[in-house]
């Protein structure tokens, strides 16, 4: 695992404590990986790369828009734990909430929570659409990789930003067509793209994606998200 990469492209200070902590989620998510499919076997042998950098160029985005000390993070559809569980590590002062809605992935990320101690990563097995009341226009900033289109994600995700806060959503670089197809969602749900944040991983073969920044401009309408199954089936 070629942590340097995160100091020389991401600015990431790599100490010692964290060094040891990225080692143990890798024993960790290997051994957990083998008998549940977090990733496919082929993807765990570029785990670092394709995994663990990959969410934290989150910190291309929090280095040009700071946050508070002690940032809400809640990421969608956390799957095995990413970019959560490398972006706990990385910031301790932040809050990060992992949601997902299979208890399998919860477990592993609990797992890793206990092992690593790590006090700021707070798992939620759930829907999105299912969180309580309490935890709408809650959080700072909302984060999703690879989960579903952006039309689709946004109704999952806006209306647990607080005005004001960010959502952001990774994608390939051939994302100008899910854009296109997420205007009427974006003003439907008082949110506007401000800016897009494009960046390699380090693969052999060139592999570019983006982060694009959306910014909650006002409350969300009480209706959103719709309930389960509805954002899917028939997209804003």
């Amino acid at each position: 695992m070629n942590l340097e990469l995160l100091e020389q492209n991401l600015n990431i200070k790599i100490t010692k404590q964290i060094q040891e902590k990225f080692d143990t989620f890798e024993q960790l998510f290997k051994i957990f990986n083998s008998h549940t499919n977090l990733i496919s076997k082929n993807d765990q042998e570029k785990l670092f790369e394709k995994h663990i950098y990959d969410s934290l160029c989150i910190n291309l985005f929090l280095d040009k828009y700071p946050q508070k000390e002690a940032a809400e993070i809640l990421d969608i559809g956390t799957g095995g734990g990413f970019p959560s569980i490398p972006l706990s590590i990385i910031k301790p002062n932040y809050q990060i909430y992992p949601l997902d809605s299979i208890s399998k992935k919860i477990g592993f990320i609990e797992l890793v929570q206990k092992e690593l101690r790590l006090e700021n990563l707070h798992p939620i097995c759930c829907r999105a659409e299912e969180l309580p009341a309490e935890n709408r226009e809650y959080y700072d900033i909302a984060i999703s990789r690879a989960v579903a289109p952006l039309n689709i994600i946004l109704e999952y995700a806006i209306p647990f930003i607080k005005p004001n806060g960010y959502f952001i959503a990774y994608k390939s670089k051939n994302a100008q067509e899910e854009i296109r197809n997420a205007d009427n969602a974006l003003l439907l749900l008082n949110s506007a793209i401000t800016d897009r944040i494009q960046y390699s991983l380090p693969t052999e073969i060139e592999h570019t994606r983006e982060l694009i920044v959306i910014k909650k401009e006002k409350q969300t309408l009480q209706k959103y998200p719709r309930k389960s199954g509805q954002a899917k089936k028939f997209p804003l």
